[in-house]
Order: structure tokens, then sequence, then C-alpha cells
């Protein structure tokens, strides 16, 4: 199943593809992770009417919410056609501002140098704060994205999937089935596979989330999105792995974005850049 983004916007996006511009360095190809099609025998939800979700997926945000924070492992995965490309983040989200801050690991240059610094992002509303990219960025500014402004919602551009709009993905879920319990990190999950729909989670997501869906909705050609989501029997999202496809030209990319959640509860702090730290310049490409 194949996720065409349109062309870009101009300026907006090409800011803040500097993060999921590294893969292009890298020469990124191959294929992305399936989430094992072949796995465990199946049970469909109880609704099975075409189309239906499941009522443990479209609450999954509520979850988190009531959760209040918890720390963050994001991997996102490109390929397309030989070199597996994985840029990895990890930091804390509060769920209840609907902040987070992220340390996001980016790959080596193909001469295998550390070239690239560990890049900061702040996610917020509406807006991705980021540290150590751009070229020609100071070392000390920091460059915000309007999220809303991105074809893809900044469900991919950024290197990581916000975890709550994450999580609202999955109120566009639909033909789901649910696969068993599984342990993982000694915890015993609910595991479910199916499709998410963005442009129906952009229509019944909370107020916050309903910005950057609507404008994947919109930016993407194909809006249904595989997936695979564990949850706890508290109704908390622990884990979920999306696997997207766009077309960047001539070259079909898949991109596999694993979010993972743990030590809910914990304190998280996001300040966010005061406005003289923000640089206005021009990024070179």
């Amino acid at each position: 199943m194949v996720v065409q983004r349109h062309g870009h916007r101009g300026g907006a996006v090409a800011v803040s593809a500097v993060v999921l511009g590294a893969i292009a360095v890298t020469g990124c190809a191959g294929r992305a992770d399936q989430g094992g099609a072949a796995g465990p025998q199946v049970q469909p939800v109880a609704d099975e009417r075409p189309g239906a979700g499941d009522p443990v997926l479209t609450a999954a945000a509520d979850g988190l919410l009531g959760a209040g924070s918890a720390r963050t492992r994001t991997a996102m995965e490109t390929a397309a056609g030989g070199t597996r490309v994985t840029i990895r983040g990890e930091g804390g989200y509060d769920f209840r501002r609907r902040t987070g801050r992220l340390t996001v690991v980016l790959p080596r240059d193909p001469a295998g140098a550390e070239e690239h610094l560990p890049v900061t992002e702040l996610l917020t509303p509406g807006a991705l704060y980021m540290k150590n990219r751009g070229a020609g960025v100071p070392a000390d500014k920091w460059v915000r994205v309007d999220t809303t402004t991105l074809e893809d919602g900044n469900l991919v551009t950024g290197g990581a999937t916000d975890p709550l709009a994450a999580a609202e993905l999955l109120r566009g879920a639909r033909e789901v089935a649910f696969l068993g319990r599984e342990r993982i990190e000694g915890t015993e999950l609910r595991h479910f596979r199916g499709t998410a729909d963005i442009a129906r989670a952009a229509r019944i997501a909370r107020p916050h989330a309903r910005g950057a869906l609507t404008a994947a909705a919109k930016g993407f050609t194909t809006v249904t999105v595989p997936f695979d989501a564990y949850v706890d029997d508290e109704g908390r999202l622990r884990k979920v792995r999306h696997r997207f496809s766009f077309s960047n030209g001539t070259t079909t990319v898949a991109v596999t974005s694993t979010t993972t959640l743990y030590d809910f509860g914990v304190p998280v702090t996001v300040r966010l850049p005061d406005p003289g730290d923000i640089y206005a310049g021009r990024i070179r490409s």
C-alpha cells in the first residue's frame, strides 16, 4: 500500500525536511519492515462492519492523556532500493500539555564518519523546534517549523512521529484484527493490527491534533496507513508501528515509524526557545 505525497509546497517543507533530508545523503533504499505479515493467526475484533475499528485503539490517545506523561523511544527506518537508514530518538512527552523533547540521532554518512550532531527536537501543538539541523544555522539557534503547513503533518518529516499524533492517528483505525497477547519488556500487551485512515482520524481527533492530521490527509494521495499497536490492560498505548510509503519523484520511499512509551507519569519539562534564539535567516540545502 503506497501513500504518495504531493509536490513540495515551498519553504516550509524545504526547511522542515532538514532532518529527513539526511536520508537522501546516505542513499536510502531497501524494503521496510512489514511487521511480520506471516505472524500469529489473527482474531477479528468484535465489530466486523466494513471499516470498523476497535474501541481500545480509538481510545488510545485518551489513555495517554489520562497517564499524563511518559518516556519515549522512536525509530524511523526508510528504505527505497537497497540500503536501510534508521533515525533514532529518545526523550519524554507530556500528553496533557502536548509537548515533548527528543534527542534524535541521525545516520552516519556513506563514508562511515560521524557527520551529524544529535538533533534536539521540541514537539508542540502546531510547531516543531529543531536544534543542530540546517546548513548555515548558527549552533546556538533553533529552527521553527509550522507543522500544519507540512504535507505530511509532521508524521515523518521530523525523523520521529509525535507520540500523541501517533495515538490520535489510531482513531481512524479500521479493519482491525486482534493477534493475541504478547510480552514486551516484561509487560503483557494486547497486539492489534489494521489500517488507519488519516482523513477519518482527522475528523474525530481532539482539536489539538486536527490541524496536523488534516494537513497529512490532504498531502497524501492515499490516506490508509498499515499499523501494529500494542496496548496494556490500562488502555495505554505502549508501542505503535506505522508503515508509510510516499513517492519522491520517481522513487517510492517506504518509512516505518515505531514509537515506544514507558515510565508513565515521569515528569517531563519542555522549555520553548526565546524568540531571539529562533533562526530567521535562510537555510542552505
